[in-house]
């Protein structure tokens, strides 16, 4: 019996939905908009998030909200099927394929978390589990030009916080040197597999090589693997984790070699379905994984929270509850290891 299998025939009543607008700025200075989906039926209410990452497709969906046919479905399967065969765009097509993921993971965790809810019961019980405490790092850019004030304001509210950080070529060895020092970092995002966003950083061999030699115990995730930056992976794969590509069981097939790291991004995926069957894939064959977040400003972050609860709760999981990302955070942060609610409900964590 597959993960999936456990939720698949969840019985599930949709009366209708509405959306709610988020926006919020961020660390990495830009305006994050989000939607906040909420399906209603039987006296319940169940939310996702799209976490589409361009603000104007969020204003045109709620404007202009895709008609679903609530009324012919029964089971959790029946509104995935449903999600899968609508197209939840209904102006212009998304400039990126994947913001397709990206909203129908919105509409099918809103109706897990509704279906889950109606049964009087929560993710972990319906699959046999418990839920566990759940290790978070914060995830931080440097800023341009880059300088480590962020990092080491952070470490002086949280002494104990720990670190994913997106390596640019603006970084100086007195930079690295100095983030080397605080033993703090965890991960490294070389943001190689992206194509055509902001992030975009091509494989540079003296940055990587710079980075391999100064953290030599930190995840190195997403290298762009060219002639020039490849063979200084020599004998480092257990060392480097996917990210951008990671879509679903046949994009893990499909890597360079057999990665022993992947961060798990469940809107990526777009089905509840493929988050599962990913995840069970990765069990089957010992790969490591941890939770990715993508600046939620709502109901999603809880989401992450709930599958590393389950599946990755001791990995270096950049999900950091929200106060992480703002611009200027307030003193007090959250600290790791996040407790799992007393009474949880549905797919939230809170």
């Amino acid at each position: 019996m597959t993960l999936y299998d456990h939720i698949s025939d969840l019985g599930l009543q949709l009366d209708d939905y509405d959306l709610e607008l988020l926006e919020r700025d961020t660390s990495s200075d830009f305006v994050r908009t989000s939607t906040v989906i909420s399906l209603h039926g039987d006296g319940e209410t169940g939310r996702g998030e799209d976490v589409t990452y361009d603000s104007e497709p969020h204003y045109e969906l709620v404007d202009d909200p895709p008609d679903l046919p609530l009324e012919n479905v029964e089971t959790f399967a029946d509104v995935s099927e449903l999600i899968g065969e609508t197209d939840l765009f209904v102006g212009d097509p998304p400039k990126d394929d994947i913001y397709r993921s990206y909203r129908r993971w919105g509409f099918e965790s809103a109706a897990l978390d509704l279906a889950l809810t109606q049964a009087g019961t929560d993710l972990a019980t319906q699959l046999g589990q418990e839920y566990d405490s759940v290790r978070f790092i914060a995830s931080t850019r440097l800023g341009e030009p880059p300088t480590t004030d962020r990092v080491d304001n952070l470490l002086a509210d949280n002494p104990d916080i720990e670190f994913k950080l997106d390596p640019t070529s603006e970084w100086t060895q007195e930079i690295v040197d100095h983030l080397a020092a605080t033993g703090a970092v965890r991960t490294l995002d070389l943001k190689g597999t992206y194509e055509g966003t902001d992030v975009d950083q091509s494989g540079d061999p003296e940055l990587y090589a710079m980075l391999l030699e100064a953290f030599p115990e930190a995840v190195i995730e997403d290298p762009d693997l060219t002639p020039e930056t490849r063979p200084l992976f020599d004998g480092e794969e257990d060392r480097v984790s996917w990210d951008a590509i990671i879509t679903g069981v046949g994009s893990v097939e499909n890597l360079p070699f057999e990665p022993e790291w992947l961060n798990i991004k469940p809107s990526r995926f777009g089905s509840v379905e493929s988050v599962l069957a990913t995840i069970e894939y990765c069990r089957e064959r010992s790969i490591r994984m941890y939770g990715g977040g993508q600046f939620e400003l709502g109901v999603g972050r809880q989401h992450l929270h709930a599958l590393a609860s389950l599946f990755y709760p001791n990995s270096p999981n950049d999900v950091a509850p929200g106060v992480y990302n703002d611009p200027d955070p307030e003193s007090g942060l959250p600290r790791s290891p996040l407790t799992p609610p007393a009474q949880p409900t549905g797919f939230e964590w809170s």
